[in-house]
């Protein structure tokens, strides 16, 4: 199929949009630039990746998409919505929405094959990797570079006029399509985000330090919380929303037409005491097709135990 790199780079976007992506942008492949470089490797220096210790390593790798696909010309990034429709009650032990429905990983991927398969379709001979947090790749950065969003203050991509809640997927290939226009930052003076913070955690120069994040906490920790920071928990057993719902560009946000991310009825009935007396079959049973995995049963009844904790502190 002989055609023009513009023609190519519209039918993409087209496919991603029927498929259900909300946005679809491209970027060039090539080694990011000295200066974000610097901008991470002053953040790990800084000990704001807490015991994140894997963004340690593969740093030529995160950096070059050349080094994950051998001749790659594009960077081709997606963004897949995850609003929920329905939420869970405020009364209820509270989960990040991003965690309601199936593991985004497994939802991505999928999606994100049938684009590349479109690209070969289209552009025979096509090389190319899928990545969903399977490979070392700044997807925020590339996100930015390829003009569906800019990084805002809270550390999150936002996409203009549809906000933050959004999986990113990457396809770094061979195909050289035109590149978009990068968006800068346009949060101006709001600092709302690093305001409402619960912990702090968005006060650090370096950005982000997940030290103090509850999302870290509550999930990629394995150890126990800390006391200043289990006693700012509140009602989250898992993931922190904060610094995503008090974002203005959020109230663009509009409901996932994703089915596979809507919540089941046993997960938005998990009332205080339904999550005490969850066992691990119970729990390996409701999520066994879900990111909560990620916390693992152990981590998930800490987290209770630290929730009731705080109510009787209340």
């Amino acid at each position: 199929m002989n055609l023009l790199s513009s023609e190519k780079a519209r039918l993409i976007k087209e496919e991603a949009s029927r498929i259900g992506f909300g946005a679809c942008g491209f970027a060039r492949a090539a080694e990011v630039p000295q200066e974000e470089q610097l901008r991470f490797q002053r953040w790990l220096d800084a000990g704001c990746c807490a015991g994140m210790e894997y963004m340690h390593r593969y740093r030529e790798v995160r950096f070059n998409p050349g080094l994950l696909v051998e001749s790659a010309r594009s960077v081709v990034v997606v963004a897949l919505n995850y609003f929920p429709a329905q939420k869970q009650p405020d009364t209820h032990p509270q989960f990040a929405y991003y965690a309601y429905g199936e593991d985004y990983h497994r939802v991505m991927k999928r999606k994100l094959e049938a684009l590349f398969a479109f690209i070969c379709q289209i552009a025979p001979g096509t090389q190319g990797r899928c990545l969903v947090d399977t490979a070392p790749i700044l997807e925020k950065y590339w996100a930015q570079q390829a003009g569906i969003g800019f990084i805002g203050r809270n550390r999150q991509l936002i996409l203009p006029r549809k906000g933050s809640y959004f999986f990113l997927g990457v396809i770094v290939s061979t195909l050289a399509l035109p590149p978009d226009t990068p968006l800068k930052n346009r949060c101006g003076n709001c600092r709302k985000c690093i305001e409402s913070c619960p912990t702090g955690a968005l006060s650090s120069p370096w950005g982000l330090d997940a030290n103090r994040c509850l999302s870290y906490q509550t999930i990629e920790n394995r150890a126990d919380i800390p006391p200043s920071v289990a006693s700012c928990m509140g009602n989250r057993v898992y993931g922190c929303d904060t610094c995503q719902q008090v974002c203005p560009y959020n109230r663009f946000a509009c409901p996932t037409a994703v089915p596979e991310f809507r919540p089941l009825p046993e997960f938005l009935q998990l009332d205080d005491e339904r999550m005490q007396t969850l066992s691990e079959s119970a729990y390996r049973k409701l999520f066994k097709n879900s990111a909560v995995k990620r916390a693992k049963y152990e981590g998930l009844k800490r987290n209770i135990a630290l929730l009731m904790e705080n109510k009787r502190n209340f």
